[in-house]
């Protein structure tokens, strides 16, 4: 079904926060608004201060936007004001730089809503595009890609959440991505998402689990999405993730020193044989990324220990500093 008509309503509501989209977000509005759905959708966009042609895509592609300042954008933040914006029972959340992989993608995505009041919330299977890093590549087949059928979250109670579940079985619980995903609105409405500069889709997850909602992961469809990220911004990125998680659901995954070089290790041992097993890299670009395996590997597991030990230490002081430096354009 094309897309809704500014006099019809929709039944979901695509939302995208902009800035700046760059070339790719040609190939993503073309997507988008390619989707084959048994009902009329929309998009929308919350654009804060692009400077390139973006603003000038939205219009071409007739998607519904409204501009805020840049200082004005919040990961939590703005996708509540979206979730408010939104015309339709079903938002669906995602970024500027993530192609649906198939036509299918809204509706199958959405179907996890019918029938069943309780699902709060839905993401999908995240497919590296061809200039992934062979270690991020490998960290998306291993966290976001899911079987062949739907895996539905749900814990009894509140109680039964932090009783009955180990840390990892916690995390493992919350697990949400909003490069991909889509979310009832009333629900949102009535849990909205937290403040965050990062991680505001675990937090909102966390919310909808203890509230006694479902969390569906959705492997059947996916987007292709990635990013060619330095090993200094991953070790950033991986910092801001484990103290958050650590925050949520008090996973310390490498609560001594000594398992930063004990992980790394067993880290590296693991990436060299999905390095020399990759038949797309020459040998010469095996023996670069080899290289590049023990500062990765060593970054990596230091942030497993450095995040969750900001928390303990309070962030205060030098902690505070480097939380700012951290957190700066992650």
């Amino acid at each position: 079904m094309p897309l809704a008509r500014p006099d019809e309503t929709p039944y979901v509501t695509v939302f995208i926060p902009t800035w700046n989209g760059g070339h790719l977000f040609e190939e993503v509005l073309t997507e988008l608004a390619a989707q084959e759905t048994p009902w009329p959708y929309e998009i929308f966009a919350i654009d804060s201060g692009s400077r390139d042609d973006t603003l000038d895509r939205l219009k071409r592609h007739g998607v519904r936007c409204t501009q805020i300042p840049n200082v004005e954008f919040d990961h939590g933040l703005t996708r509540n004001r979206a979730v408010h914006e939104a015309r339709g029972e079903i938002v669906c959340l995602t970024v500027q730089d993530a192609t649906p992989s198939s036509r299918d993608w809204l509706a199958t995505l959405v179907s996890n809503f019918h029938d069943d009041e309780e699902v709060a919330g839905v993401y999908c299977n995240q497919i590296p595009r061809p200039d992934c890093s062979p270690f991020l590549k490998e960290r998306l087949k291993t966290w976001v890609q899911g079987g062949g059928t739907p895996e539905i979250r749900q814990v009894s109670t509140a109680e039964a959440f932090w009783s009955e579940l180990d840390h990892i079985e916690r995390w493992r619980t919350i697990a949400f991505d909003n490069v991909a995903s889509a979310v009832r609105r009333s629900v949102a409405v009535e849990h909205p998402f937290p403040p965050r500069r990062f991680g505001e889709d675990v937090t909102w997850a966390k919310g909808a689990i203890l509230a006694g909602y479902k969390i569906v992961m959705e492997p059947r469809v996916a987007v292709i999405h990635s990013h060619d990220n330095s090993i200094w911004y991953e070790f950033r990125r991986a910092y801001l993730d484990h103290q958050n998680v650590n925050a949520l659901v008090g996973l310390r995954l490498a609560p001594r020193l000594r398992n930063v070089f004990e992980y790394s290790a067993g880290q590296g041992r693991h990436l060299a044989g999905v390095i020399w097993s990759d038949d797309e890299l020459g040998f010469l670009e095996k023996l670069w990324w080899m290289c590049k395996i023990p500062p990765f590997a060593f970054t990596q597991n230091l942030a497993q220990f450095l995040g969750p030990l900001s928390n303990i230490q309070g962030r205060r002081g030098l902690w505070r500093i480097w939380d700012r430096i951290a957190g700066h354009h992650v």
